[in-house]
């Protein structure tokens, strides 16, 4: 896969990308992942890429020339039309399935606004993807970009050691992730449960299975309705409803 991240802060990005699992990923070859100046498509001498917002306000708006010729350039370079999508807090809030979705694409780009935003018309013209990360706001969508790159990146065959590093994480099947431990098996009076000690795996998944479905009804219950769910997992549900 291959994943550009269209931005006024290149170095920024190329930076968090370069780092741990996902720059070791990229230095394997298992995705691609550009980071590219806007700036440089700017016609403007001084390379300015915003203005003052018309009708007044707060602010500097991101012209929409040197996104619009960027993102041309960049479909040029590739010879098809990346999936583009615009980091903004209007936009859909971003799940574990749509990243799921994005990770099945040859070709992704992430388009970062700035300032309070970029230009309606080249919004109308490139017709994006709106993603946001979650209700609030950032100076910039560079981190969400690096949100949606690491999260998708990470589900790239290659890219983790195996499938179940992910697979049984929060939110992969619209359940909460089971409480993990590590050594020492007490710390500070705290013990880690026995059955995790007990090198019985039928029962160590078990007690997994039946800690996430706690988790997540007691945190997100909401997500059950979309988990898979089997007759002793309801009836476990029905059980901590009634107390």
């Amino acid at each position: 896969m291959r994943i550009d991240i269209l931005t006024l802060f290149p170095d920024m990005c190329d930076t968090v990308m370069s780092e741990s699992i996902i720059g070791r990923a990229r230095q394997a070859g298992n995705v691609e992942i550009n980071c590219v100046d806007i700036r440089n498509y700017t016609l403007d001498k001084h390379r300015r890429v915003d203005d003052k917002p018309y009708g007044g306000g707060m602010g500097m708006v991101m012209a929409p020339q040197p996104i619009y010729d960027c993102f041309q350039a960049l479909c040029s370079e590739i010879g098809e039309k990346p999936h583009l999508i615009y980091l903004t807090p209007q936009g859909k809030t971003l799940t574990q399935d749509r990243v799921k979705e994005l990770a099945r694409l040859d070709n992704i780009a992430l388009l970062c606004g700035h300032y309070e935003g970029i230009d309606e018309r080249v919004i109308e013209a490139l017709e994006p993807e709106e993603i946001s990360v979650g209700d609030y706001v950032l100076t910039g969508g560079e981190l969400p970009a690096l949100i949606v790159a690491d999260a998708v990146s990470r589900m790239l065959p290659g890219v983790l050691s195996d499938d179940e590093c992910f697979e049984e994480e929060s939110h992969f099947n619209s359940l909460l992730e089971y409480p993990q431990y590590t050594h020492p098996s007490e710390w500070q009076g705290r013990k880690v449960p026995d059955v995790l000690l007990s090198g019985h795996h039928a029962k160590v998944n078990e007690w997994r299975r039946e800690r996430s479905l706690e988790r997540t009804f007691y945190r997100r219950r909401d997500m059950l309705e979309n988990a898979d769910l089997s007759e002793k997992d309801l009836n476990f549900l029905s059980n901590l409803k009634k107390g």
